[in-house]
C-alpha cells in the first residue's frame, strides 16, 4: 500500500481524466479495425473525436462544464455534462456544436482526399458527412432532436417518420432501438400522459437527528411508532439538483436531503423512528415518506421567434449542405456506401 500526498491524488486524478477517454478511443479503434482496414478505423474514430469536441466547445462557451469524450465501440461516442442547460435554446446550441465541427472535419478530409486523389479519404469524408447527417435527424437523443427543442417540437414527428424510413434503409438495430426508445417516450409524454390523472410518487428519506442534548434538556423522545407530518422547503442548486429541507421545531432539528429529480413535493410524513448510536453519541434515525408529482418546465421551450427562425434556417442548411457533400464525394469520388 503506497501513502499519496494531496498533490500526487490530484496528479493521478487528472491523469485518470486523460487516460480513461484515451484508453476507450483505443479500444474503439481496435474494435473497428476487426472489420475495417486500420486507416481507417483510425480515421473513422478521429472523425468522432471532431464531432464530440464540437459538443465540448459549444458547451464551454456558454459554461457548461462537459466531460472530455468517450468512446463506446460500434456505438460512437458521447460527452455527459455536469450541469444541464437551463432552456431549449442553450442545449440547441450544445447540439449544433457537434455536426457543425463534425462536417467542418469531413470537409478537410474531401480537400486531402481531392488533392491526394484517396479511395480511402474519400470514403472517410463520405461516412464523416453521412454520420453528421443522420445525427441530425430529429430524433432523441440524437443532435437533431435536441435541436428541434428550440426550432419547432413538431420535428420530432417528421423524425419518427423519418427515423423509421432510416432504419429500414439501413437495417441497423441499433438505430431501431434508439427510434423505438424515441417513440415510447413521445407516447408517454404526449398520449398517455394526457390520458390520465397526473401520478403521486413516494419517496423514503432519513434523518439523524442528534437527541443527547435534548434529553439534558428534558425534552420528551417520541417513540419508534410516532407519526406527523413536517413542514417543508424545496430549493435547487445551479446543477438543478433539487434539495428537501425538513423542520421539526419540537426537536429543533433542520435537517436536508436529496430529491430523485425535479418534482413537485406534496407532503413529507414521519413513518419510523429509530434510536441509534453512532461513535458513541444517540441519534434518532428519522424515515420520512416524501409524497411527490414529477415537475416539467414548460418554460423550457419559451424561445424568441427570432432564435427559432435562426436555428431552423441554420439546421436545414446544414442538413443540404451534408447532403450535398455526400452526393459530391459520391460523383468525384466514386464512393457510394
Amino acid at each position: 500500500m503506497f501513502l499519496l500526498k494531496g498533490k500526487a491524488i490530484l496528479s493521478m486524478l487528472k491523469i485518470g481524466k486523460i487516460a480513461s477517454p484515451l484508453i476507450s478511443m483505443i479500444i474503439s479503434i481496435w474494435a473497428y479495425a476487426l472489420i475495417y482496414p486500420w486507416e481507417f478505423a483510425i480515421g473513422f474514430v478521429l472523425l468522432l473525436l471532431v464531432h464530440e469536441m464540437g459538443h465540448v466547445f459549444a458547451a464551454k462557451r456558454v459554461g457548461l462544464p462537459v466531460s472530455a469524450p468517450l468512446f463506446i465501440p460500434f456505438l460512437g461516442a458521447l460527452i455527459s455534462m455536469k450541469r444541464f442547460p437551463m432552456d431549449a435554446k442553450t442545449e440547441a446550441y450544445i447540439a449544433f456544436g457537434g455536426p457543425v465541427l463534425g462536417t467542418i472535419g469531413s470537409v478537410a478530409v474531401f480537400g486531402a482526399a481531392y488533392y491526394m486523389d484517396s479511395p480511402l479519404l474519400y470514403a472517410l469524408s463520405y461516412v464523416g458527412f453521412m454520420l453528421n447527417l443522420i445525427n441530425l435527424l430529429p430524433i432523441h437523443p440524437l443532435d437533431g432532436g435536441r435541436i428541434a427543442t428550440a426550432v419547432t417540437r413538431w420535428l420530432w414527428l417528421v423524425g419518427l417518420v423519418g427515423g423509421l424510413a432510416v432504419v429500414i434503409y439501413l437495417k441497423s438495430i441499433l438505430f431501431f432501438i434508439i427510434w423505438a426508445l424515441f417513440a415510447y417516450d413521445l407516447y408517454n409524454k404526449y398520449v398517455k400522459r394526457r390520458n390520465q390523472k397526473t401520478k403521486t410518487y413516494a419517496s423514503l428519506k432519513s434523518f439523524m437527528i442528534p437527541i443527547e442534548g435534548l434529553r439534558e434538556q428534558g425534552v420528551l423522545i417520541p417513540g419508534p411508532e410516532h407519526k406527523r407530518a413536517l413542514p417543508f422547503t424545496t430549493y435547487s442548486d445551479l446543477n438543478q439538483q433539487q434539495y428537501l429541507r425538513v423542520r421539526w421545531d419540537g426537536l429543533d432539528y433542520e435537517g436536508t436531503a436529496e430529491l430523485p429529480q425535479q418534482c413537485l413535493v406534496e407532503s413529507v410524513q414521519v413513518k419510523r423512528l429509530e434510536e441509534v448510536f453512532h461513535e458513541d453519541k444517540a441519534y434518532l434515525n428519522m424515515y420520512c415518506e416524501v409524497r411527490y408529482q414529477l415537475f416539467e418546465n414548460d418554460r423550457y421551450y419559451d424561445v424568441s421567434s427570432r432564435t427559432r427562425w435562426t436555428y431552423g434556417a441554420a439546421y436545414f442548411v446544414l442538413a443540404g449542405v451534408l447532403a450535398g457533400m455526400m452526393y459530391l464525394v459520391h460523383v468525384v469520388g466514386n464512393v457510394n456506401l
